[in-house]
């Protein structure tokens, strides 16, 4: 009997499909991939793509994602139910309240966002890319939204500019406290604090880098220390020690982990190539609608 890993290369030939996997799915996982990164960098690799089927292991936005960049191609999910709790807070609602409010208004929507919410914006952004993007709209006014916590890091980075946060979070990054730090501080006083900005910002005031998911690998790689206290998913662990082995790494404290990315296995991505299960499906206006903020992404990314 093959295993689990040469039944799916085998399904992959057959099918013509590829695996992108994010960096917080389980190592399993990630070893299977094709592609692995944050979502700025599976949503291109998705667009570029010439395989038939995508096979998303992540969460629901980004196979939505995947979907909405690529209407002709068959996109899966291992598992459709895991999902992002900051992808659903906002509200159409307050978004159009805003509008109404203030002249000249962009509203930037994170990509970690259902495919409703991005019809509803002008521009997606990713956190490794959204300072320059902010910087790079001619709107004096930004509602950004979901993640306040993103948004509050973008306004620092980008003062010119009017950024009006919403109150949405990542539950992973939002639960790692400046205590948290302090005290990992103390068993790791040689360590160096990397950190993304869905955290707070009395826990970036900590920090010795902020960046997004690659930025905190790229960071650690071209790095001469040899510790690091990481202050995001701990999926990251594998890409790190691949690229730089013998490094020492560290989580905050316990339990920084995305349930709904965790619930993705080697198994879910085997049984969902075979039945060719959880297609994504979007109505073709919800996404036209949204491909346009996500295009915009992409423009203004490369210019």
């Amino acid at each position: 009997m093959d295993s689990v890993k040469e039944q799916i290369e085998k399904l992959k030939k057959e099918k013509n499909a590829v695996i992108l996997a994010h960096y917080y799915v389980p190592g399993e996982v990630q070893e299977i991939a094709d592609e692995i990164g944050d979502s700025f960098y599976l949503s291109k690799k998705a667009k570029e793509s010439d395989a038939d089927i995508l096979v998303f292991a992540g969460v629901s936005f980004m196979g939505e994602s995947a979907k909405i960049l690529n209407p002709a191609k068959k996109v899966l999910l291992p598992v459709p139910e895991a999902d992002c709790p900051m992808a659903h807070m906002a509200d159409a609602e307050r978004i159009a309240r805003m509008r109404e409010q203030y002249d000249d208004l962009a509203v930037v929507c994170y990509i970690n966002s259902t495919a409703s919410l991005k019809t509803l914006a002008d521009v997606c952004v990713t956190s490794s890319n959204a300072v320059k993007i902010v910087k790079a709209l001619p709107n004096q006014n930004i509602y950004f939204l979901p993640d306040g916590n993103l948004a509050a890091y973008v306004a620092e980075q980008v003062p010119q500019k009017n950024v009006i946060c919403n109150d949405g979070f990542c539950p992973v990054h939002k639960k790692i406290t400046p205590n948290d730090v302090l005290k990992a501080k103390e068993f790791h006083p040689n360590a160096l604090f990397l950190v993304h900005p869905e955290c707070t910002k009395d826990v970036l005031a900590l920090a010795d880098f902020i960046g997004s998911t690659s930025e905190i690998i790229s960071f650690a790689e071209r790095s001469t220390a040899e510790e690091f206290l990481i202050g995001t998913e701990t999926g990251v662990f594998r890409e790190i020690h691949l690229r730089c082995p013998g490094r020492a790494l560290y989580p905050v404290m316990e339990g920084q982990c995305c349930e709904g990315m965790k619930m993705i296995t080697a198994e879910s991505v085997l049984s969902c190539l075979q039945q060719e299960s959880g297609e994504v499906t979007l109505e073709e206006n919800i996404r036209c609608s949204a491909a346009h903020a996500l295009d915009e992404m992409l423009r203004l990314a490369r210019a």
